[in-house]
């Protein structure tokens, strides 16, 4: 049987925006200790604080915090995290 690798979004917490132009916005994402950069473009009334899914570097929409916990730990319990882990430098 063949390993089926599955891209997930996942949840994380804008931490900074930069851009004013909404289709250039840009964040800071906190997943849990490793921060990535993701387009913001989709969220545009996303400001620091805001949780939001992320899905190949773009933040898909804004979520409440305890939602956001929730998913973060299933991912945790299904060990999904390691790939963000080890994809940074």
């Amino acid at each position: 049987m063949t390993a089926i690798n599955m891209c997930l979004a996942i949840p994380g917490k804008i931490v900074s925006v930069s851009g004013k132009d909404p289709l250039e916005r840009a964040g800071k994402i906190d997943f849990g200790g490793v921060v990535k950069e993701a387009s913001l473009a989709y969220v545009p009334d996303a400001v620091p604080g805001d949780y939001v899914i992320v899905h190949v570097g773009f933040a898909l929409s804004r979520l409440d915090e305890d939602e956001a916990k929730k998913i973060f730990d299933y991912l945790k319990r299904m060990e999904e995290l390691s790939e963000l882990k080890e994809s940074t430098p």
